[in-house]
């Protein structure tokens, strides 16, 4: 719905005209302790790796801040309603990308192989890279990503450090490697400081994009590494 905010009538946001986006459910609600934790990086009740990656509403936090927007989310044992607020622009706004930009982040074919346990994850990654241009490859699991190496030779792997059931993006490049001494690579991860990513970078991993990434962000990673 369209709507006004006068000023002074919601915490931390300026008033003015917004389109607001609500999602309601009839569920048994959100715990006091946990609805202060929902929008952190991989926070979630689920199995982490089996049913969940905690990344989810991590995103949407991110995309409405990136919109310059904000979020409610009142919850109670009847259910939960989450208002996503964005601010409406009455004038005429023209986007432009700079071309030097654009340019920096495109690709020219190079064949690239996303090693990822989450199938969305995977998604998103093989969307973007697409769109900038290269030729994008998926995989599972580390397992699969050696077999795959083994007959298709990438310029560049882009890899999850964290995957269960089996091996690590840390094992995953440490075998690589054996077959293709100095195979770009760059790491993704939610947690910066791990031993696993300060390892695989000692390895010979060129990059690292923290999850979750812009297209821009990753655009800038790729290029980055395939031009060292």
């Amino acid at each position: 719905q369209n709507r006004y905010v006068d000023k002074g009538e919601k915490s931390d946001i300026e008033a003015g005209e917004y389109l607001v986006l609500c999602v309601e459910d009839t569920g048994s609600g959100i715990s006091k302790d946990d609805i202060k934790h929902i929008f952190e990086p991989f926070y979630t009740k689920k199995l982490m790796g089996r049913s969940g990656t905690g990344l989810g509403l991590t995103v949407v936090w991110n995309t409405v801040n990136d919109h310059d927007g904000k979020i409610f989310v009142v919850s109670s044992e009847k259910g939960t309603v989450f208002q996503l607020y964005f601010p409406v622009h009455t004038k005429d706004i023209l986007v432009t990308i700079p071309a030097d930009l654009e340019k920096s982040f495109t690709g020219n074919g190079e064949n690239i192989l996303v090693i990822d346990d989450e199938p969305y994850l995977r998604n998103i990654a093989s969307q973007a890279l697409e769109a900038l241009g290269y030729q994008v490859y998926t995989v599972s699991s580390g397992e699969s990503a050696v077999e795959f190496v083994k007959e298709t030779k990438v310029d560049l792997l882009v890899i999850d450090m964290l995957m269960e059931p089996g091996m690590s993006g840390r094992q995953t490049y440490e075998e690589i490697i054996k077959i293709y001494p100095g195979q770009k690579a760059i790491i993704a991860s939610g947690f910066s400081e791990s031993e696993d990513v300060k390892a695989t970078l000692l390895q010979g991993a060129g990059g690292f994009i923290k999850k979750p990434y812009s297209i821009q962000q990753l655009g800038k990673a790729v290029k980055e590494v395939l031009s060292n």
